[in-house]
């Protein structure tokens, strides 16, 4: 995914193929990649908006295999939505958005997608999903390591990073084995 208006037009004629089938589990798969599209564009309020609609499609259909994902990218756009002028990395593809803000809605934002990240480890762990809770773990990681609990960030990090025992080579587990060294520092 790179971030651009011909990757949204073809995810949109996606989306549009979907719903045309009436699949809503598709559908939001569909949503949460738009979404985390959009945040790769700095459209944070779109990708929200998506996200809520995701959310919406899980709950009235009770497919429930996206809901941690959908939570995941929620607290990552909030936090994106919120950033503070210094650089903000976002947990996919390591791009950097800035934008204003207010000190208060900084603790607030922070507070909320950790709500979400939180969350979605929960709704992880119970499907039994470690590729998703991985992701969340890197993206609650990161943002304890802005905190300053890089313990408790490489600590959580590590435990999941150490159940995996094959897939070194994915883009995931490499991200997650760089985070967890500059933990280390």
């Amino acid at each position: 995914m790179q971030g651009d208006e011909e990757e949204v037009e073809q995810i949109r004629q996606g989306l549009a193929a979907v719903r045309a089938t009436g699949a809503e589990l598709g559908r939001a798969y569909v949503l949460a990649w738009l979404a985390e599209t959009y945040g790769k564009m700095g459209r944070t309020e779109e990708g929200l908006s998506l996200v809520a609609e995701g959310l919406e499609t899980v709950n009235l259909n009770e497919g429930r295999v996206h809901e941690a994902e959908l939570h995941r990218l929620k607290g990552q756009l909030t936090l994106q939505s919120q950033a503070s002028p210094r650089q903000v990395k976002t947990s996919q593809d390591k791009s950097e958005v800035a934008s204003p803000q207010h000190p208060a809605s900084s603790t607030q934002a922070e507070a909320e997608a950790e709500a979400c990240f939180q969350r979605a480890l929960d709704l992880a762990r119970r499907q039994s999903a470690k590729a998703l809770e991985l992701r969340t773990a890197m993206s609650l990681s990161r943002l304890w390591q802005q905190q300053g609990k890089k313990d408790d960030a490489r600590q959580m990090l590590a435990e999941i990073y150490g159940w995996f025992t094959e897939g070194f080579d994915t883009a995931d587990l490499q991200e997650a084995k760089v985070l967890l060294e500059e933990l280390k520092h």
